[in-house]
């Protein structure tokens, strides 16, 4: 019976210390809802036209300056993490540039497991 508590208390613990903490990042594959696509592995970025450069990384943000030979080249996007599966992307700063909202290609809920009941 001991062996059974401690069982399921470390299972408990890993639970609740596992699953947040992973999907609490902005690394990862982004999608847009026209078809774009951007990679984040850390300060590493694989932008929509499928260049790889270094950005500026947080856990929760990302930004880069767009490299030449891309459209808007020299301006800088940043993306911010708004939800495990959702980031807000804008170019440049301000007021005046729209806020786009991307998804993760896959989303990290939909990687837990499934119970049929």
């Amino acid at each position: 019976m001991r062996i059974v508590w401690k069982g399921l208390i470390a299972g408990v613990l890993l639970a609740l210390t596992g699953g947040p903490v992973l999907a609490d990042v902005v690394d990862g594959d982004w999608c847009s809802a026209d078809g774009r696509h951007l990679s984040i592995r850390g300060p590493a970025i694989v932008t929509p036209a499928g260049n790889e450069l270094a950005g500026l990384y947080s856990r929760h943000s990302f930004s880069y300056v767009v490299p030449s030979g891309e459209p808007r080249s020299g301006d800088t996007v940043h993306l911010r993490l708004l939800n495990p599966d959702t980031v807000a992307l804008w170019v440049g700063t301000g007021s005046t540039n729209p806020e786009e909202i991307w998804k993760r290609c896959t989303p990290i809920s939909g990687l837990a497991p499934r119970f049929v009941g």
